[in-house]
């Protein structure tokens, strides 16, 4: 069983009898004004700060996987409303006003402002101008050690976060620092370039001031946490991100080199990875973790992504049937072992239908309440973003070859890659297999369009809606498109989402900029 640390907030603040005609710091306020007075109290809100993340896992992966060429809506010929918003993700159509879109939105920025209270109260001040952040003055009785670690933690979260939502909407609103609304409806949105400052400060600081240690040598109450492994890795990605490549080989190769982190032998390895007996193992930098047992905390997507109408017989509670993989999927995986992790398939005949089982528990489980951490970063990312930043090569291939054969897959034979095409398809499929299902197919499409030659997101998805048209997409009738009508709605400015329009009618101050195509 894992140890995961739980934050119940101040349920019961305000039941007291109010006597005072002045009260400076009401009770209700004491979250914020008072309450992070000590060590244990920041890190209560850092783990409620954690646990912000486990909600945006619901709506992410409408606005990653299903987008991309892995998944697609179940059931393309119903009418109900939830499953047309998610058609319209599907089909490249989504209103201004949809309504996973801007949950996600919300849940982003509440997750943002959790960060930013404890990083307030670790006095940590940020200066756009330098794009650097530095540790003022506090009176919080805290030893340094803690004080930074704790900082960085947070400013882990913060950037994770910032780094989705710019990846998915391009320039956002900066906040860092926690706003009240009339404050907060003076700032507009900023370009691309800034929030990335902003994410690249917080990684970096992050990374110089939380621990190192090697992974055998993580304490076990501190398996999920974030450290500076994980800072170094994901900043790698955000230089990466942005065709930084000389910046993310030097961090790619120090998390490689010097973290501990390693991948898992053994027959049945690839498995081994998501296994919920086997929770924050080496190939696992950094995870949301989940807690099953009816405290709320437990991971309800593999209900979500199992098929529907399945009763009992693939997980407790029946499946909603929401994600499905796509025909093409099944066929790039078919002779690599990592589909029967990857893959399922329910019923038989023309009946049967692909699911996604990757998330789906062996052992019994209650309805919505499984106990699967979400993985963000893993080991395996660290090998093949290193092959990409690097290019065609020797070195690179082995990389490739080192993340296969772990799985049981068939190294590349020498000389089988000989052009940087073959190269580039032979990294992408790698990855689109490898990270099945974990919402990173979408914005792995979009980084390729600048740090490969020969593989564009826009194609890559005209070239998806062909394969699939004719068994999924033109059973669509609400609207019925044609398949060129579903090409065209591939376009470079259909790579961002909509900025949620309710951000846009109910800012009376400023005039927010929707984005281009909307």
């Amino acid at each position: 069983m894992k140890r995961i640390h739980y934050i119940f907030l101040l349920s019961f603040i305000g039941l007291a009898s109010c006597k005072k005609v002045i009260d400076l710091y009401p009770e209700s306020n004491l979250n914020t004004e008072t309450y992070y007075s000590n060590l244990d109290e920041v890190k209560a809100g850092l783990t409620g700060a954690y646990n912000s993340l486990q909600k945006l896992i619901y709506y992410e992966w409408q606005l990653t996987e299903l987008r991309s060429d892995n998944t697609k809506q179940g059931n393309p010929g119903s009418t109900s409303s939830n499953n047309r918003d998610l058609s319209d993700l599907d089909m490249f159509t989504p209103s201004t006003s949809h309504g996973a879109i801007y949950q996600y939105w919300l849940t982003s920025y509440n997750s943002i402002r959790n960060a930013n209270l404890i990083l307030q109260k670790l006095g940590v001040k940020y200066d756009p101008a330098a794009g650097s952040l530095s540790f003022q003055s506090i009176s919080i009785p805290i030893t340094d050690a803690d004080r930074k670690q704790l900082a960085g933690e947070a400013m882990f979260i913060r950037a994770y976060n910032y780094f989705n939502l710019v990846r998915l909407f391009g320039g956002v609103f900066l906040n860092y620092e926690p706003l009240t609304p009339e404050q907060a409806k003076t700032m507009n949105r900023v370009s691309a370039a800034e929030i990335y400052k902003l994410i690249e400060a917080d990684l970096k600081t992050a990374a110089v001031n939380m621990n190192t240690l090697k992974f055998n040598q993580i304490a076990g109450a501190d398996l999920g946490r974030a450290n500076g492994w994980a800072a170094k890795g994901l900043l790698a990605k955000v230089y990466l991100t942005q065709n930084k490549k000389s910046e993310a080989i030097t961090l790619l190769n120090d998390v490689k080199n010097n973290s501990g982190y390693a991948l898992l032998t053994g027959a049945n390895a690839y498995a081994n990875v998501f296994s919920t007996t086997n929770e924050m193992n080496s190939e696992i930098i950094f995870a949301i973790r989940f807690k099953a047992g009816g405290l709320g905390l437990g991971n309800l997507l593999p209900n979500v992504f199992a098929p529907l109408s399945s009763g009992s017989a693939v997980i407790a509670g029946d499946g909603d049937g929401l994600n499905y993989p796509t025909n093409d999927l099944d066929t790039v995986s078919m002779g690599d072992p990592r589909r029967a992790t990857n893959i399922g398939v329910f019923g038989t005949g023309s009946a049967a239908k692909l699911y996604v089982k990757k998330f789906i528990p062996p052992q019994p489980s209650v309805n919505d309440d499984t106990e699967n951490d979400w993985l963000v970063l893993r080991y395996a990312d660290i090998l093949l973003m290193l092959a990409e930043a690097q290019g065609f090569s020797q070195p690179s291939i082995d990389l490739i070859n080192g993340v296969r054969t772990r799985a049981g897959a068939m190294a590349y034979a020498a000389g089988a890659l000989s052009t940087v095409a073959q190269f580039e398809q032979a990294l992408s499929t790698e990855r689109r297999i490898e990270f099945s299902f974990e919402n990173q197919r979408w914005f792995d499409l979009v980084r390729f369009n600048t740090t490969l030659t020969t593989i564009t997101a826009e194609q890559a998805m005209k070239d998806h809606f062909a394969r699939e048209y004719y068994n999924h997409y033109r059973q669509y009738t609400a609207p019925a498109l044609t398949l060129a009508q579903l090409q065209s709605n591939v376009t470079k400015e259909h790579l961002l989402l909509p900025i949620p329009q309710r951000e846009i009618d109910t800012n009376t101050s400023l005039v927010i900029p929707q984005n281009p195509g909307y």
